[in-house]
């Protein structure tokens, strides 16, 4: 998939909770991506758990990532990396005005697809000082 316009920050983060995701540069420019570790909430779903805790667009329940916990990191040359499922992630991001990347699942992010708004939430917002431009 051709990726166009992806700036060097994000105030918003995504997971899908029920697969995991491979992302992958064609060319070996470099490209950065921002990850949180997952939050879901295990339990039985009964109504006395749900109180306060959100559900995502798949039906699972989670905990907001914390601004603290997430890192970004620089990917170089023919990596791939595998996103694990509840992984929260930001990202692709490059410098570059379009680079193409691995096809995922047509519908992954229609049907497994719970975005946090940083800016919104907690008045965060992410940048990326590129060394490489």
């Amino acid at each position: 998939m051709r990726l166009r316009d992806r700036p060097l920050g994000f105030d918003r983060i995504t997971h899908h909770a029920r697969v995991t995701q491979c992302l992958g540069a064609v060319g070996g420019q470099p490209w950065f991506l921002g990850v949180a570790p997952p939050s879901l909430v295990q339990g039985d779903g009964g109504d006395d758990d749900d109180e306060g805790v959100p559900r995502g667009a798949a039906g699972q329940r989670y905990r907001p990532p914390e601004p603290g916990a997430v890192r970004v990191f620089v990917m170089e040359g023919a990596v791939v990396v595998k996103v694990h499922a509840g992984t929260w992630h930001a990202g692709p991001l490059f410098a570059q005005p379009c680079m193409d990347f691995n096809l995922e699942l047509q519908d992954t992010n229609v049907v497994d697809h719970t975005t946090h708004n940083f800016a919104q939430s907690d008045g965060a917002v992410f940048e990326i000082e590129d060394a490489h431009s």
